[in-house]
Order: structure tokens, then C-alpha cells, then sequence
């Protein structure tokens, strides 16, 4: 989470917010967090985010005024039209023809507020912004589910969060230099890809180095737990195989199975205090969990 600075780069910076559920709010609670003034429009229904996790809703919306309002009725339209003529940024996560259904499509947007950035969260880039589809079914595509196991956070979105926030600052600089207010567009499916990566470029494929195929970047038994080991590079390796007494004459003799097996024995026979007392001892990048 964005660690909030007592320079506040966004004091005085005004965002509203139609986004419910995950990524739109997680963005909200960032720019807040830099220091922008922030409202959040619901439906009548609220938000589907606090009927899921109702602490979840409370964290992301600490500290932001929230109304609720029937934007399908005149009455709805006009407070939110009282809303965005002193906004700075309009936030939203609707497919884009649910916007033009509520006259909110850019055209629109922009001739009635010229200075007003729109940042719209979507599922899919352009014309596939229409198709459903959610977190898992983003990260599903980028094969980033493994078997009939769920991920264990929800990426695509917090991706699409920080994605967002990103977009939001990169608006408001272009609207600072040039005087020109733009839609900028952040697909989940996007954020997913982009988190996807490492997988794309055999970083994390079981014969890449971060993947497990380097015995001194895995996760080991202990006697009382399990242990990540992430001592990659050559100083971290040389100090592990220095306090594991492994004989390593080339980085190549990281990668063969004699050394995993022979890591998996000393880990094995030590506890998670003995192994944080050896790491704080020999600087190793390890961490014990249950």
C-alpha cells in the first residue's frame, strides 16, 4: 500500500468515484492517501464489495465521503453532474456501454467538462471491454492458475489498482502541461499480463532460475515448518553454501539435484528459530512460516 508522505503531492487534487468492487476502490484509497480529496457514488444497492467483506470495504474507504445515489434517475444525474463540475478526475470501472447508457461516454464527459479526467477501469482493452469476465478469468488466460487452485490474492485487480493509479497521476501531469483533460483506459486483463511477465520470459518456469531450477532460490521443509530461500545472488549463495558446507565450485552446480537434495537435508533437521538465528547471524535472505 502506498505509504502516505507529509507532502501530499495530490492535496487539492478532487477525484469522484463510480468504481465499486475491488480495483477502482483500491485505487481510490491510494490517491487518497497521496492527499486527494475523494467521494465515492453508489448505487442504491452499495457497493457489492461490503455484502463480500465488510472490513475489506471499511479499509478501502477509510477517510472517503460516500453518497448513494439512482444515477438511472434525473435526480441522480444532476448530483452527480454537481459533483463533476469541480472534480479533477472522474473514476469508473462500468463496461462502456452501461456508461453511454447513463450519458457518461467521453464524448459526453468531455464537452460538458472539459477539464475533467475520466480513468476508466475496465475488464479487457478496447471493443473486448464488453465481454465478462473477472480476476480469475484474467489470470486464467495468462496461465497464471495452477490446477483447481485459486490464486492465492486477487492480482488482476490489485494489479489493475496500482495500474489505475498510475494512469490517474500520468493524467493529471498531462492536463498540467498541455491544459488537455483525456480518457485513459486500464484493463484488468492488462494488469494481469503485465504481472505475467516474468512467467512469459522463463523466469518462473520450473527450469528458470526463480522458478526452482537454482537449489538457493526454493521453499524447503524444516523440522517445525517451511523455509523460502531466496539466496540468489552470488554473495547470498556463497554465504547459504558457506553455512550449509556445500561445495560449489560453479554457479552451474546450483542447478543440478545433488544440491537441492543436500539443502534439503540441512533445512530439514533445523527449526524456524535456529533458521532465523543463522539468517540474522549470515545475512540470508530467509523466512520461516508454519
Amino acid at each position: 500500500m502506498y505509504s502516505p508522505t507529509s507532502t501530499k503531492p495530490l492535496r487539492g487534487v478532487r477525484i469522484v468515484s463510480l468504481a465499486l468492487n475491488l480495483p477502482g476502490p483500491a485505487c481510490l484509497m491510494q490517491l487518497k492517501a497521496m492527499g486527494a480529496s475523494c467521494i465515492k457514488i453508489e448505487p442504491p444497492g452499495g457497493d457489492p464489495m461490503w455484502h463480500y467483506k465488510p472490513q475489506a470495504y471499511a479499509h478501502m474507504h477509510a477517510g472517503i465521503k460516500q453518497y448513494s445515489v439512482d444515477l438511472k434517475t434525473n435526480a441522480g444525474q444532476t448530483a452527480l453532474a454537481q459533483q463533476l463540475a469541480t472534480a479533477d478526475v472522474l473514476l469508473s470501472s462500468f463496461r462502456p456501454s452501461a456508461m453511454r447508457k447513463l450519458g457518461l461516454g467521453w464524448r459526453a464527459l468531455h464537452q460538458r467538462f472539459p477539464k475533467l479526467i475520466h480513468i476508466d477501469v475496465v475488464g479487457a482493452p478496447g471493443p473486448l471491454a464488453e465481454i465478462p469476465g473477472h480476476d480469475l478469468t484474467y489470470m486464467a488466460e495468462q496461465g497464471l492458475v495452477n490446477g483447481l487452485n485459486l490464486p492465492p490474492s486477487l492480482f488482476a485487480d490489485m494489479g489493475g489498482a496500482l495500474m489505475a493509479t498510475q494512469a490517474t497521476l500520468s493524467a493529471l501531469l498531462v492536463r498540467e502541461h498541455t491544459g488537455q483533460a483525456k480518457r485513459q483506459e486500464v484493463a484488468l486483463s492488462t494488469a494481469a499480463q503485465w504481472l505475467g511477465l516474468p512467467q512469459a520470459w522463463g523466469l518462473t518456469t520450473p527450469d528458470g532460475a526463480v522458478g526452482g531450477a537454482h537449489a538457493g532460490y526454493r521453499v524447503y521443509a524444516c523440522a517445525d515448518g517451511r523455509v523460502a530461500v531466496a539466496a540468489l545472488e552470488s554473495h547470498f549463495a556463497a554465504a547459504l553454501a558457506t553455512v550449509a558446507e556445500l561445495k560449489i565450485h560453479h554457479t552451474s552446480d546450483w542447478f543440478v539435484e545433488a544440491t537441492r537434495k543436500q539443502l534439503a537435508r540441512y533445512f530439514k533437521r533445523l527449526s524456524r528459530a535456529q533458521l532465523a538465528t543463522i539468517a540474522a547471524a549470515n545475512d540470508l535472505p530467509i523466512h520461516t512460516m508454519p
